[in-house]
């Protein structure tokens, strides 16, 4: 895939913040977001395509050293915080700034009640309609179109449980890639369970932010404890009324800006 197919490209040159993709395998929920950046500064939207944590790592790197203006500040949201702490560690040439989204944990202990916390935010019917999906997704005989189905659904009653007053979603091209989602997860968990994860964070020598919601399933404290270990100058802010995707949440919208503009060159 080209560079030019492989990002989207929002305002004018140059181009010197990119938003790093959720998922894995669920590339284009930012665009809202881009949009929404680039009225004063040229934005990337790189769509990850790679089927390894490597693979994505220097598949980023190549699409911001092709079409960004480096040093770039990443905005990575969700698994895309993980994947630009890796890709800050392995090239900080081309990093000036993380800016941390809603990030999954850093440790694994952390970890251990969020599916739980996810289930118990969904009534028996949806849970019943979660237990079928993931047999579909754990199926290594399932057809593509219906692993695809199946990964979109899946996200979507995980959005339900996730948000804590949501708007509506608007605007937002996903492209859902099961087979992305099933070889680069559990390459990426295993990571954190193994310490790497962390341990290419406190590589990192570049300014460091996060953003995280109160009502995320993903614990706050899974995020700024580890990190202010091993970062210096770390600086976490907590977003009150605020799940997993805080640019869609209507009490917390406004401060989410706010403090992301404040985090972001003028």
């Amino acid at each position: 895939m080209s560079p030019e197919t492989r990002c989207r490209v929002h305002g004018e040159s140059p181009y010197g913040v990119a938003l790093v993709h959720g998922g894995p395998g669920a590339a284009g929920e930012l665009g809202p977001l881009a949009r929404e950046l680039s009225g004063r500064r040229g934005v990337l939207e790189p769509l990850q395509t790679a089927t390894s944590v490597a693979g994505q790592v220097t598949e980023l790197a190549a699409v911001l050293g092709e079409r960004g203006t480096a040093p770039l500040v990443l905005i990575g949201f969700s698994w895309g915080a993980w994947l630009s702490v890796l890709c800050a560690a392995d090239f900080p040439h081309l990093v000036a700034k993380l800016i941390l989204v809603d990030s999954g944990p850093f440790e694994e202990p952390y970890a251990e009640g969020i599916a739980d916390t996810r289930l118990g935010r969904l009534d028996e019917r949806e849970k019943a309609e979660m237990a079928s999906l993931f047999a579909i997704l754990q199926d290594p005989q399932a057809p593509a179109d219906d692993l695809n189905r199946a990964f979109r659904r899946f996200g979507d009653l995980f959005g339900r449980a996730d948000a804590y007053d949501p708007l509506p979603e608007e605007g937002a091209e996903v492209i859902y890639r099961a087979d992305i989602f099933r070889s680069v997860w559990p390459e990426a968990a295993a990571m954190r369970r193994a310490g790497d994860l962390l341990a290419a964070a406190a590589r990192i020598r570049c300014p460091v932010a996060a953003l995280h919601g109160d009502h995320d399933p993903h614990p706050a404290a899974g995020v700024r404890d580890p990190l202010s270990r091993v970062v210096p100058g770390f600086r976490f802010h907590l977003l009150e009324h605020c799940g997993h995707r805080p640019w869609l949440e209507r009490r917390a919208r406004e401060r989410f800006f706010e403090l992301l503009e404040r985090e972001l060159p003028g």
